[in-house]
């Protein structure tokens, strides 16, 4: 996986990319919060679940379904984001769900569980350029310093590359008018 806080970098950078105009800033705090939650399933490792259970690490918190129901829940309390039902449904499942396909683009662990329930299977990306973050004490060493290094040039630049591109557009557009 990558550091918790790094899957928080697409909302981030999706919504500045945006603007306050179409996603506001709770919305995108949610989305940040959102594209983290997966990650909560460490908590199985300290109940005794396995890592390959359906419960266990990647599994049925990064699934479609997981996502989805995430969504449903931005649908649910879209009046304190200030946005229609549909748009904090689809911002809060992409959110969550960006966080999965991150993980499958990794270059370690079992994969995600993206189908889960309709299927066990774990899966990844066939292409996995990010360095799989260790999970615990060992983020500490110089395996954690890699995985910082290959997740700046994976994910947080492009995902500043993308925030600077959707502002500079927005202020060019917006100077027209």
């Amino acid at each position: 996986m990558p550091t918790v806080f790094t899957h928080a970098v697409v909302p981030l950078a999706a919504g500045l990319a945006l603007g306050r105009g179409r996603v506001p800033p709770r919305l995108v705090m949610a989305g940040m919060f959102a594209a983290m939650l997966p990650d909560a399933d460490v908590v199985a490792f300290k109940l005794g679940i396995a890592y390959a259970d359906d419960f266990g690490h990647r599994g049925a918190s990064h699934s479609l379904l997981f996502a989805a129901l995430v969504g449903a829940m931005g649908a649910a309390t879209h009046r304190f984001f200030g946005v229609r039902a549909w748009v904090a449904a689809m911002w809060l499942f992409v959110s969550a769900a960006s966080h999965s396909l991150l993980d499958a683009l990794t270059n370690g662990g079992l994969g995600v569980a993206l189908w889960w329930p309709w299927s066990d299977a774990r899966v990844f990306a066939p292409w996995r350029p990010i360095a799989v973050s260790p999970i615990g004490n060992g983020f500490f060493s110089a395996r954690g310093a890699a995985v910082l290094a290959s997740e700046f040039r994976w994910i947080w630049l492009p995902c500043v590359l993308i925030a600077a591109a959707g502002f500079t557009l927005r202020r060019a557009v917006s100077s027209r008018s």
